[in-house]
């Protein structure tokens, strides 16, 4: 799995523990993203460049639910883009 599927995962559950279930419903509009088992928490992106789709996961939360949504995202990945070159991180976490 790669760092930035553990990213998308790591925000989905996010905001899940705030909006509940529609949290995977709107993660599975983003093109790019693969939800293999919402129990478990699986998934893929499919996309040339993953850092657009995890741009596209955060973008479709900040337009439903606005600001505090990205908020919720950059916390979320924080732990986990820490440690990669910048730039690497997707644009909506820096």
């Amino acid at each position: 799995m790669s760092i930035l599927e553990q990213v998308a995962i790591k925000i989905i559950k996010e905001q899940e523990l705030i909006i509940g279930p529609l949290a995977w419903f709107q993660a599975a509009k983003v093109k790019g993203i693969h939800i293999v088992d919402q129990k478990t928490g699986a998934l893929t992106l499919e996309n040339v460049d993953e850092r657009l789709v995890i741009d596209g996961l955060v973008g479709q939360y900040v337009h439903l639910f606005g600001r505090a949504s990205l908020e919720v995202c950059k916390e979320a990945a924080s732990g986990l883009v820490a440690n990669m070159i910048p730039s690497e991180i997707p644009s909506s976490l820096k």
